[in-house]
């Protein structure tokens, strides 16, 4: 027999199960929230994405050195006039992707798709193919401009890629391996990237796959806005491993500006040779942490001399741009206007002061270098370090120029803190501590400065013709 009340509890205990039951299927049918879709956006942008394919004639120039020989030509059949072997060529087929930036046909992709190329085919989604025409390519940025005759396209909106942030959401669309139009999705994982691939570049790092066939193709940000071109990889299975690469809009459509209105890229350029500040180098200047570039050298009769820049200067910003590296500076000033004037924010002797530079062209010229060293009077006063005061004789040994002054480094310990920051055997070190030597008992008396900071050298490497700025730790 039950008593009340176990028979009270009872009843409670089946009034608490019984709700359970009859909600259960309730919270189980409950939305947890919306369903999170890119949709919109691959909607938005994939029209405007298009398959690029070229056909391009690979001369016989590339055959096996053996088939030079006659008797090796006739042997393997191949013609014995040049002319029928330059007929000979094969025709090579690549993929790639563009993206359509304006309604009457101008389409953007890189270089690298179009080069050489005898024949461009544009292929939108599902729809009719046209040729191309390439009204202009600049190899420097790896960007290229090409054109249909066309209407009423659809394309993709152009965002500003400086307000781009590194974990901002961005959506890869292109062509990959030829498969047919392909989106994926992931963040930016770092701006500002160089990757030795370029002559100019400023890469925004992705982690949204990019694989071959996606070079030329749009990276889009969540609102379905271009900022920036895919171009390249870091793989060593030839596919996506999650570091891929894009030109930001802003290069990009500075470089298609130039290409459609002057049928060529007008670079300004400052004249100076930049080198990174490491950590030694912000000691000897006073500065809290690395910032800005150096300058090591200025060149004559350039922009950066007229305006009064000198060795030695460090650069922080231009036109309150902060400068972190020389890639930077290279890219900044390329993307400025010929005949601009702008404003240089530079350390001097130990003060922050402005100055004011017109740009100008660049001019295509050339570049030399020479090398090696030997002979008499020796110091080891800097720390794994041997100089020797220059003759004529080394001089002409090491190829040196005329108006290279100092010593001349004929041993560098591999474990010293010199070879650490770059000094290396045959360079000639011209200034210490910004005062200019020529003699060992000079040497002595500049190392013996300024003990409390690093040993700051003015040096000239013969492999790259010309001088750069080390600081060496005590």
């Amino acid at each position: 027999m039950v008593n009340p009340i176990e028979r009270r509890g009872l009843t409670l205990w089946l009034s608490v199960l019984l709700l359970v039951v009859i909600a259960a299927p309730t919270l189980a049918q409950e939305p947890t929230g919306e369903l999170r879709s890119y949709a919109d956006v691959a909607a938005k942008t994939m029209p405007a994405v298009v398959n690029i394919s070229t056909d391009k004639l690979v001369k016989n120039g590339g055959q096996h050195p053996l088939l030079n020989d006659p008797m090796f030509r006739r042997f393997f059949r191949q013609p014995d006039n040049d002319d029928d072997a330059e007929s000979e060529g094969r025709m090579e087929h690549s993929l790639g992707s563009g993206i359509v930036i304006s309604a009457d046909g101008y389409i953007l992709t890189n270089n690298h798709v179009v080069e050489n190329a005898t024949k461009v085919h544009v292929t939108f989604a599902g729809e009719r193919e046209y040729e191309a025409e390439v009204i202009g390519t600049d190899p420097p940025t790896d960007v290229a401009l090409i054109k249909i005759d066309a209407k009423d396209l659809p394309f993709i909106e152009m965002s500003d890629s400086d307000l781009l942030r590194i974990g901002d959401q961005v959506m890869a669309i292109g062509n990959p391996f030829g498969v047919g139009q392909t989106v994926t999705l992931g963040i930016v994982s770092a701006k500002g990237r160089n990757i030795g691939l370029m002559d100019y570049s400023d890469l925004i790092q992705t982690d949204a796959a990019i694989n071959p066939g996606n070079s030329g193709g749009a990276l889009v940000n969540m609102k379905g806005q271009l900022v920036g071109m895919n171009a390249a990889i870091l793989s060593r299975s030839g596919g996506s491993q999650g570091i891929g690469f894009a030109i930001p809009t802003n290069m990009a459509m500075r470089v298609v500006e130039s290409l459609r209105t002057v049928g060529h890229v007008q670079r300004a350029y400052l004249g100076v040779y930049p080198q990174k500040v490491d950590q030694s180098m912000a000691d000897y200047y006073g500065m809290d942490h690395p910032q800005g570039v150096l300058v090591t050298s200025v060149n004559k009769d350039t922009p950066a001399e007229r305006a009064g820049l000198q060795d030695g200067d460090i650069i922080l910003r231009v036109n309150e741009k902060a400068i972190k590296n020389p890639s930077m500076l290279r890219n900044v000033i390329s993307l400025s206007e010929v005949g601009e004037e702008v404003k240089l924010a530079i350390v001097r002797d130990g003060e922050e002061r402005d100055v004011f530079v017109k740009l100008e062209e660049l001019p295509t010229t050339g570049n030399a270098a020479p090398n090696t060293p030997s002979e008499p009077d020796e110091d080891e006063s800097l720390d794994g370090v041997t100089v020797r005061e220059l003759t004529p004789a080394m001089r002409s040994a090491a190829n040196l120029p005329d108006d290279v002054v100092g010593l001349l480094v004929v041993g560098v310990a591999a474990s010293s803190r010199a070879a650490r920051e770059g000094l290396a055997e045959g360079d000639v070190i011209q200034e210490v501590g910004r005062n200019k030597i020529d003699s060992l008992s000079e040497f002595k008396s500049a190392l013996n400065e300024k003990m409390d900071r690093p040993v700051f050298l003015r040096v000239f490497k013969p492999g790259q013709n010309r001088s750069v700025f080390i600081a060496v730790p005590r």
